[in-house]
């Protein structure tokens, strides 16, 4: 460990086979890029955020316009990856049983006998596509909470355990707002990434029209199984991180509560509720995952930075002043940025590369 900085070296914390599993990350993660791109054009700051997400064990919430392929994307990223997929088309007529199961009275025909069996909803994959998520009433998105956060499903007065890994993706369109039912601050907590899905550049959206208008089926690989999939979550938390980098980190949620003090003139005059404790643990998580697919062992202030938007863009609650002058949640982390030195942090990050070599 390194007096001055209160970094440790990877060895110490990844062992061989821990260092191998790493390069088969980086591996793999190039191999999932090539046969995504078979199917999905651009996108590539989406499909590593969500890379990011799963192998932290994170649930994401994709916001953008109907047609930019947000299902498309999600059922190939389960398909390259082995898992089983099951889309849930959110609806204001859907029950909470809808997705979770239900219990019902099976009869044994031999003997007459009855006895009650559980059916199993959609929500029982590895990769749950909520699709339009606020469609539906706030006690069917209720119903997610427990399968999001515990990994089990209660019916019944008995808990089912759902299968691993269990990733939640839900869409939501920014648009058209009429008739929906916004997902409380409490379940929005609950999602790592809020992935913002953007339109097309021009070259791409000509890559797009060309490819969907024709009669091609591309052929997709298992780039990871389920099993491998954990295993490579468990490495992730593995990697080491300096103090210096949790300190930077700290800032970048400690400075969005007004009630802490102390806080910029901008945070105090748009934002009346900020991050709670679980942005600052996403925002170390995140940085571990980013910085492995990258090809580090450690983390540095520049993956910090990479992941703060998507981790607090949900999490940061402006007031009326902000939304009067058009100013949205993404400016205030934008402007976090710029306000956090970075100078004093750049020298700890290459002190730490140093001690990681």
């Amino acid at each position: 460990m390194s007096q001055e900085t209160g970094i440790t070296a990877p060895q110490a914390d990844l062992a061989a086979d821990d260092l191998a599993a790493v390069q088969k990350l980086q591996s793999a993660y190039t191999s999932m890029k090539v046969e995504l791109g078979k199917v999905i054009v651009g996108q590539d700051r989406v499909i590593e955020e969500l890379l990011i997400a799963l192998f932290c064990k994170g649930h994401a919430l994709l916001v953008g316009v109907p047609g930019l392929a947000k299902t498309l994307l999600i059922s190939t990223l389960a398909r390259t990856l082995g898992l089983s997929f099951s889309r849930i088309q959110f609806t204001p007529d859907l029950m909470p049983s809808d997705i979770t199961g239900t219990d019902i009275i099976e009869e044994d025909k031999s003997t007459g006998s009855r006895a009650m069996r559980f059916v199993r909803g959609p929500i029982f994959a590895n990769v749950i596509l909520a699709d339009e998520i606020n469609r539906t009433p706030p006690k069917t998105q209720a119903a997610l909470l427990e399968a999001m956060q515990e990994h089990q499903v209660t019916a019944g007065g008995k808990q089912h355990r759902l299968p691993q890994p269990f990733f939640v993706l839900a869409t939501q369109n920014p648009i058209e707002q009429e008739g929906t039912y916004p997902l409380p601050e409490a379940q929005l907590d609950r999602f790592m990434f809020n992935i913002q899905v953007g339109y097309p550049t021009e070259d791409e959206e000509f890559r797009i029209v060309r490819m969907t208008t024709e009669n091609r089926k591309p052929e997709l690989s298992h780039i990871l199984s389920g099993d491998e999939v954990i295993s490579l979550q468990e490495i992730v938390r593995k990697v080491p991180v300096a103090d210096h980098v949790i300190r930077y980190a700290l800032q970048f949620t400690r400075l969005t509560r007004r009630a802490e003090g102390g806080v910029p003139d901008f945070v105090n005059e748009f934002v009346n509720w900020g991050a709670g404790p679980r942005a600052s643990q996403y925002l170390i998580l995140a940085g571990k995952a980013r910085a492995l697919l990258r090809g580090r062992y450690h983390v540095s202030t520049d993956d910090i930075r990479h992941v703060a938007l998507p981790v607090l863009r949900h999490r940061i609650v402006t007031n009326f002043n902000a939304e009067a002058e058009g100013i949205k949640s993404d400016s205030i982390v934008a402007r976090l940025i710029e306000h956090i030195p970075r100078q004093q942090y750049e020298s700890l990050d290459a002190a730490a590369a140093k001690v990681m070599r």
